[in-house]
């Protein structure tokens, strides 16, 4: 259990040093800008034009008690985005956490509180669970995956960007959450040539042509020969994605980048394509060092988690 905390507004704290109720200063937690960009976007698509015309029959001064709650088991993600949907909606809503992004959640859990009025709390309510059930649901598939892997090796578990355009920062933020390494984060991160662009160029002179325009940055190639993988290498490669092999494969790709680094540092090592949960441990058991899985924010399911209002009075 992590807790309590119970800033009223943290995600809007501009606290310069770690503490440990700022979840701003986490490395799991989402970028801030990120956070209330996407919640005005949000609460603008519920709200416009005439706002909630539901809420508005309620009477102004009626208050309550509302608590999050887990319906089922999972990995928590998305606090920041629901504790900025009340602040958004209602600056005077008083929002209190008992457990933070990364958390693992029991069925029963209760998550935190929020208070105050109840029109306001109702309004933001969904938007709030849309992106804590979303978030928690990349998260909590994150971690299944994570364990998969680390009962079986070492490699640690990457996302892609195969996420859900608008939400990347949030969804990779959750993929930490669930214990998770980001890959790049657009296409401007660093260099990844691809087949199709190696069929435009070949990877020896890709390797030669990145390093010479972007010589700062990553260059990764993708490989599904241990021959395209040694002439990356060979090449200069800082990475080396290894696309479709079979375990085996992989294994003797790992065995001879392993030869090449001649007791010295490695070329990076990642599997993708087509690894499942039930043989991501094969592939960790290889020795490679990371390994991608589109899944874990493409089709991750939603974490069920509801808004309980305990007690109201005018």
């Amino acid at each position: 259990m992590h807790g309590p905390i119970i800033p009223t507004r943290w995600n809007r704290c501009a606290c310069a040093s770690s503490c440990e109720t700022c979840p701003v200063t986490r490395y799991q937690d989402p970028p801030i800008n990120a956070v209330r960009d996407a919640v005005q976007r949000a609460l603008a698509e519920d709200l416009t034009p005439l706002g909630d015309l539901t809420s508005a029959l309620l009477d102004p001064s009626t208050v309550a008690t509302a608590a999050f709650v887990a319906r089922e088991p999972g990995r928590l993600a998305g606090v920041a985005c629901a504790a900025e949907a009340f602040e958004q909606v209602d600056r005077s809503l008083m929002v209190e956490w008992c457990f933070a992004d990364g958390d693992v959640l029991e069925v029963g859990t209760v998550i935190g509180t929020v208070g105050g009025s109840l029109p306001s709390i109702l309004t933001a309510e969904r938007t709030a669970l849309n992106f804590m059930g979303h978030l928690s649901g990349i998260a909590t598939e994150t971690a299944r995956y994570v364990e998969a892997a680390a009962a079986g090796g070492s490699a640690q578990v990457w996302d892609t960007r195969k996420t859900t355009p608008g939400l990347r920062s949030l969804e990779k933020a959750a993929v930490r959450a669930g214990g998770g390494r980001n890959h790049r984060g657009n296409l401007s991160d660093w260099v990844l040539l691809k087949d199709n662009h190696i069929a435009g160029i070949g990877i020896t002179e890709a390797v030669r042509r990145a390093t010479v325009m972007w010589p700062a940055r990553t260059v990764h190639i993708e490989c599904d020969r241990l021959d395209q993988m040694v002439e990356a290498i060979g090449a200069g490669a800082g990475a080396v994605l290894l696309d479709n092999m079979s375990p085996d494969g992989v294994r003797a790709c790992v065995v001879e980048a392993d030869r090449l680094a001649a007791g010295g540092r490695r070329c990076l090592l990642e599997v993708s394509g087509g690894v499942t949960l039930d043989r991501i441990g094969e592939y960790s058991a290889t020795g490679v060092d990371l390994i991608s899985i589109g899944r874990i924010t493409n089709s991750a399911p939603t974490l069920d988690v509801g808004l309980d209002v305990e007690s109201s009075a005018p």
